[in-house]
């Protein structure tokens, strides 16, 4: 039953000491989850209330059936990345088909997560080596942070094709544009937070930050809105500006429509086989793709236009507002920067939205999400299936390491398959209350750990003080701040930035360490498309590993000052003119079998005196057909030159392909030896007949002569 039901084993021993420590661990994890989750939903492109929505059920599922009892689950900042490099190329951000589409790759990366633990694939996560996964997180932290830009500055851009060409526009936009009252709140709940860890690490700093600066905000009228008719605007190109912005946000709605049915056209006459139709409809469609590019860039200058925009707020007599430009008001408006309040939707011109405060999160409906299932066609699975892998498998990685970590902490018993379904099943049932993707928090972990926590009941009560939340505390967050959201997603992501690990893995292997700066490159120049850049980085580890598979370690061994058997090329030792001991290191198989064949051919050709060869197999763990075949044509090769071969070390795996190939026969059962010493002490004597060699390499330690001479 605990296989099935993991949490029963939690009970074994349970008591109320135990029970009162879970409680309080859970609600301390909640104080830091609940403004971290709304943080990174506005990281995702989504409303940041459904950053709530995503923290209620998955922690309560993860641990109920994952294996490890205090990983903390819920959004976290790179898979929050994931999602909105994802979908951003499918829909707008924060539109009803984004958030759609957001549910439906929960539950994608759920049946990709329960699938693989229940089929117990859990060792798929190898294929992101480590260096790959070093190089993609400090890329992402980079990015992670400097997206959060904007929100600090309290100035909007539109982002651009590539990551570093939007941050440039943020810059330009933030020397002339900067809200001070937003920097001031966001530099605010920094020193909030960095003080309070430095001076108190058990308060919760992130909770303090978000009350201190919701107060403020509320108190001194941080957001001040104001809608208004564009008769009400003395400018003489702002009623232009806002029709060109009109038509051409019209016109991408209309040609979005047009592709959309002429795609469906376009299916109808692949399956029908008309290639001529199949052309037309195709020149078509490239037509409304440029028409659609042409109104985005359209509607791209006038929102800038619109945006760049400053304005005085001028109380008339009649208490009529009127706006007029920040440079000719003169010291007559009422103190405040007014702006125009510019999205991707048509502004209406008797309700244009006017802002002369900062961005706050605004109104979080009151209430659960009601339980739905997400439509899901195959269209839509197999256009989000390569993400949700990715996703899958990078969310994985950082909730199996962070409860590895634990585990090695309370000494429990923690099955990475285990953990896998749980995290599956929370995103799976998670999509149902309208969660994006969900994974192991190292945050929230190491602070319910820290806190105590005895099992996973602690995150069930985190997921109870989330619903008490979102049923009857919602307004409380009206008046949060987004610069300070925006500041808590930067001060969490400072823990993702490694440094060492890029020396540590050059430390370990030269090409490890090239990868790991490599991924890390690529991520950042083809951001936001960050599934390139982990594309590159899990490519080249492949590359690496065939090359290495393809041309393992060949070395001749000699005799060292500790007696043991080590390559004379890499201690500068001698080797015996008439006896060759051979290493192979790895499996013998198609892809490498030619490489030994040569490697014994050259030592045949340069060692003019050489009689034995004895091929040491230890390092030979498996051998196929090719390698076999290989095997036994360079044995008759080796033997027809006047050389005789043996081999030691020769373990159960390869004696039964030996045996089973009948090779063992062709060998002769009297040419293998267990170990190297019983190999030398039996071919030595009779190697050496004749021979003029004063000191044997292999029995005596021999230096190559230049370096005595040094």
């Amino acid at each position: 039953m605990t296989r099935i039901f993991p949490f029963l084993a939690w009970f074994r021993g349970y008591n109320l000491e135990k029970l009162r420590s879970d409680g309080l661990s859970g609600l301390t994890v909640a104080l830091v989850l609940i403004p971290q989750s709304m943080a990174y939903a506005q990281l995702a492109g989504l409303p940041p209330y459904y950053g709530l929505y995503a923290s209620f059920l998955p922690p309560m599922m993860a641990s109920l059936f994952g294996s490890s009892r205090q990983l903390a689950t819920g959004p976290v900042a790179v898979v929050s990345l994931m999602t909105s490099a994802s979908l951003e190329p499918l829909a707008t951000a924060g539109g009803e088909a984004y958030i759609a589409y957001a549910i439906v790759l929960a539950l994608t990366v759920g049946i990709f997560q329960l699938s693989l633990g229940i089929l117990r694939l859990g060792v798929v996560v190898n294929f992101l080596s480590h260096p790959v996964v070093n190089g993609f997180t400090n890329a992402a932290a980079l990015i992670i942070a400097s997206s959060q830009l904007s929100k600090l500055f309290g100035v909007h851009v539109d982002k651009a094709e590539h990551h570093y060409e939007t941050i440039l526009r943020v810059c330009q936009a933030a020397i002339h544009y900067t809200h001070w009252q937003t920097l001031f709140m966001g530099a605010l709940a920094f020193g909030i937070m960095y003080g309070l860890k430095r001076i108190s690490p058990k308060i919760p700093n992130v909770l303090v930050a978000v009350a201190v600066t919701t107060l403020i905000s509320y108190f001194m009228g941080f957001e001040h809105n104001m809608k208004a008719d564009v008769s009400a605007i003395t400018h003489p190109d702002i009623a232009q500006l806002i029709h060109d912005f009109n038509r051409a946000t019209d016109d991408i709605r209309v040609f979005g429509e047009k592709r959309t049915e002429v795609t469906a056209a376009l299916e109808m006459a692949q399956k029908s086989g008309d290639a001529f139709a199949v052309i037309d409809i195709r020149h078509d469609l490239a037509v409304i793709g440029a028409e659609i590019d042409q109104a985005k860039h359209e509607s791209h200058v006038c929102r800038t236009l619109l945006r760049e925009s400053l304005f005085s707020g001028i109380q008339e007599a009649d208490g009529t507002f009127r706006f007029v430009p920040k440079e000719t008001a003169e010291g007559k408006g009422d103190g405040r920067i007014w702006r125009i309040n510019v999205g991707n939707r048509p502004i209406q011109a008797d309700q244009i939205l006017m802002t002369g405060g900062g961005a706050v999160v605004g109104m979080v409906p009151k209430g659960l999400p009601a339980l739905t299932l997400p439509k899901l066609d195959i269209k839509t699975f197999i256009q989000l299936f390569p993400y949700a892998a990715i996703i899958s498998l990078l969310g994985f990685m950082e909730a199996i390491s962070i409860a590895k970590a634990m585990a090695a902490k309370t000494g429990q018993r923690l099955d990475p398959n285990q953990e896998l379904i749980g995290q599956g099943l929370a995103n799976i049932l998670g999509s149902v209350t309208k969660s994006y993707p969900t994974s192991g928090s190292f945050s929230r972990s190491a602070v319910n750990l820290q806190a105590g926590a005895v099992s996973g009941l602690s995150s069930v009560f985190t997921s109870l003080a989330v619903v008490i939340m979102l049923m009857f505390l919602t307004p409380l967050l009206y008046h949060l701040p987004q610069a300070v959201l925006a500041a808590v997603i930067m001060m969490a992501v400072i823990g993702l930035v490694n440094v060492s690990g890029f020396i540590h893995a050059w430390r370990a292997q030269w090409y490890d360490g090239a990868i790991s700066i490599l991924s890390f490159v690529c991520t950042l120049a083809f951001a936001p498309h960050l599934d390139k850049g982990i594309m590159i980085g899990v490519l080249l580890s492949l590359l690496v590993f065939l090359y290495k598979s393809m041309r393992p370690t060949v070395v001749s061994l000699s005799r060292h000052e500790d007696q043991a058997f080590r390559s004379s090329f890499a201690h500068q030792l001698a080797e015996c003119r008439y006896v060759d001991l051979v290493r192979f290191d790895g499996p013998l198989f198609f892809a490498n079998a030619s490489y030994l064949e040569d490697k014994i051919n050259e030592r045949l050709m340069t060692k003019t005196d050489l009689r034995r060869i004895v091929i040491v197999a230890n390092g030979i763990s498996d051998m196929d057909a090719s390698g076999e075949e290989t095997l036994s044509l360079l044995i008759d090769r080796v033997r027809s030159a006047g050389v005789d071969i043996s081999f030691s070390g020769v373990n159960e795996v390869l004696m039964a392909v030996l045996k089973r190939t009948h090779l063992l026969e062709q060998i002769g059962e009297n040419h293998i030896f267990p170990t190297m010493e019983q190999a030398i002490c039996m071919v030595h004597e009779h190697a050496h007949q004749g021979a003029d060699e004063k000191d044997c390499p292999l029995t005596t330690v021999c230096r190559i002569a230049y370096d005595a001479e040094i």
